[in-house]
């Protein structure tokens, strides 16, 4: 499938379907408006007056004159100079996002850059010519400046990229395709490295995981509450209903969804003598719905930001301007990751909880850690103290980012947003949760297993039947390994929620069942 991309009005669902691998193309009803904002810059040039960006230095040395006969050195110059990453490179998926955010970004028209700097940055990213850029170096103050220097290398020849994931150096890669080096003109190399793509792709990811694994877990948490022969009637549409979040009201509904017709649960409507279930089940629509707004508002405000011009200076055109201002300033995805981090860590927190009760008998009334032979074997001990590692190891990279700054470029840059920072350990952090939900899938589907004859709803049967294919029932130890690995692969691939076959609350694309 290929995407048309309007710039300046793509979905979240486009972005996530370039991130996921679709081929893209652009509106070319843009062109007209790149062409003119180029023409603008080079009039400039030809005037001679001093604009910053364009025949000045950069940053502190903005003061600095440059001559005509050295403005595509000077581009040149701040590319190289600027490609100061350090670290393991970004993901292919998400570099693959940088670009095209980066592209969207250019054809807007305000970034004064000629029109063969979108075809060529468009043929690289047709071609999966990924330039390797490495994930640490920027603060998030002018932009993503390090890493996006590694991509703007890339265009120009130097460096390393992959072609069709094979590792190269750039200009092999680029002389295989048949492009020449990108030859920079006044303004082009600042406008390429200026900007919050990276970060912006970064938060992006981890908004893309965080809502798989969030639909995985409500799957998981309901049948961890049927395991435990909780009762659903927390999940009354008249109490969230007097409440009036609505994150809250559509997990309560979910809930009730997945739930529905359980055997399990009709079994102990009229014999089970206890009150209230503990938090971890009775609070799941206040906690999983409070998760759910908290992502949507960062969904909202990355949708933003992934059209947004953020480079400087800016080209208008219009008024035959350029205007210097401070777009690159990435506060917003900063407060959006660190919104991000905060829903992953809570969604694990509550799941880890109900793990441990499930393996205690005093709460669950289940066979002590979930085994038929308690003391003999372990059961789910240990799978229970890893959720618990994962768990605080996310609590421990759920500190806000954005709260912290410190002062860049002599102090020219002195207030920085740290959304790098902010958007890059979502990833490992989902990667967490991803494996303490699918640990509760492995306990839950035990404590099922142990109400037999009695099974659970149609819908979470065929995510137990879809376990249960790669995972038999631990009747007494063996390895654990392998089987939290199946699981995890099973919500890693978004497989739970296609299963429950349900329409499920989503966040970055359209309801799918």
């Amino acid at each position: 499938m290929t995407l048309t991309l309007v710039p300046g009005e793509v979905s979240l669902a486009a972005w996530r379907e370039l991130y996921e691998g679709a081929a893209i193309t652009l509106d070319p009803a843009c062109r007209q408006s790149v062409e003119r904002a180029a023409a603008t810059v080079a009039a400039i040039v030809g005037d001679g007056q001093p604009v910053y960006g364009i025949n000045t230095g950069f940053g502190k040395l903005a003061t600095v004159r440059i001559a005509s006969g050295d403005l595509a050195r000077l581009q040149h110059n701040i590319v190289v100079s600027h490609a100061a990453g350090v670290g393991e490179p970004l993901p292919a998926p998400v570099t693959r996002l940088v670009m095209g955010l980066k592209l969207a970004s250019l054809a807007q028209g305000a970034s004064g850059v000629r029109w063969a700097v979108i075809e060529h940055l468009a043929a690289c990213l047709a071609a999966d010519l990924l330039p390797v850029i490495p994930a640490q170096g920027s603060v998030g103050a002018s932009g993503d400046l390090a890493p996006l220097a590694h991509l703007a290398c890339a265009l120009i020849g130097i460096g390393e990229v992959t072609l069709k994931g094979k590792p190269m150096a750039a200009a092999s890669a680029l002389s295989i395709l048949g492009l020449p080096p990108l030859e920079l003109a006044a303004k082009e190399g600042l406008a390429l490295l200026n900007g919050t793509q990276v970060s912006t792709a970064l938060a992006l990811a981890g908004l893309f995981a965080a809502e798989d694994a969030f639909q995985a877990a409500l799957v998981t948490g309901a049948l961890a509450t049927d395991a435990a022969r909780g009762s659903d009637g927390p999940f009354d549409p008249r109490i969230h209903a007097v409440r009036r979040h609505q994150g809250q009201s559509e997990v309560a509904a979910t809930l009730r969804a997945l739930m529905a017709e359980s055997g399990i649960r009709r079994s102990h409507l009229v014999n089970d003598d206890r009150v209230q279930d503990p938090y971890c089940i009775r609070c799941q629509p206040q906690v999983m719905g409070a998760c759910l707004d908290v992502l949507r508002q960062a969904a909202a405000t990355l949708g933003i930001e992934a059209n947004a011009v953020s480079d400087n200076p800016l080209v208008f055109p219009a008024a035959n301007e350029v205007i210097s201002g401070g777009n690159f300033h990435a506060a917003p995805v900063a407060f959006a990751a660190d919104m991000i981090a905060l829903a992953l860590c809570e969604i694990g927190s509550i799941t880890e909880r109900r793990i441990a009760m499930l393996v205690d008998p005093a709460l669950s009334g289940l066979p002590a850690f979930l085994t038929p032979a308690p003391g003999l074997n372990s059961g789910f001990m240990l799978p229970q103290v890893t959720a618990a590692a994962l768990v605080a190891e996310n609590k421990q990279r759920a500190h806000p980012a954005s709260v912290d700054s410190i002062p860049t470029s002599a102090n020219q840059e002195d207030h920085v947003s740290m959304a790098t920072h902010a958007a890059r350990r979502l990833l490992p952090m989902a990667e967490n949760l991803i494996q303490v939900v699918g640990i509760e899938l492995l306990a839950a589907a035990q404590g099922c297993d142990f109400h037999a004859p009695l099974s659970t709803s149609e819908a979470l049967g065929r995510v137990h039947a879809a376990l249960r294919q790669r995972v038999p029932m631990l009747r007494e130890d063996r390895l654990m390994a392998p089987d939290m690995s199946a699981a995890a692969d099973l919500v890693r691939s978004g497989q739970i929620a296609r299963l429950a076959g349900l329409e499920l609350p989503a966040i970055s694309r359209e309801r799918r069942t």
